[in-house]
């Protein structure tokens, strides 16, 4: 069975995440579960980043919702901000 991962989360994300609907919160929770137990599972579409945002990815919360996260190590991920597609900017 895999590890489960630590989750750790940036100020930034905070306050984003405090800032977005109760029903989008809600499907973020749902989602860090799925992260925790697989971070490559096909319904979170994780995926690398490149340019200005290279050594960080992405995964989908929804159609129009993204959290930007930074692997470190092999057991733990910093999230960094979650938002719409203005946060790759």
């Amino acid at each position: 069975m895999r590890k489960v991962l630590t989750i750790e989360v940036t100020p930034r994300f905070e306050k984003s995440f405090s800032k977005l609907p109760e029903d989008i919160q809600k499907l973020v929770v749902g989602k860090k579960v799925l992260f925790e137990a697989d971070p490559f599972s096909p319904k979170l579409k994780t995926h690398k980043l490149s340019g200005r945002l290279k050594g960080l990815w992405s995964f989908s919360v929804n159609f129009s919702y993204r959290i930007l996260i930074e692997f470190l190590g092999k057991e733990a991920v910093l999230f960094h901000d979650i938002g719409d597609h203005s946060i790759y900017k």
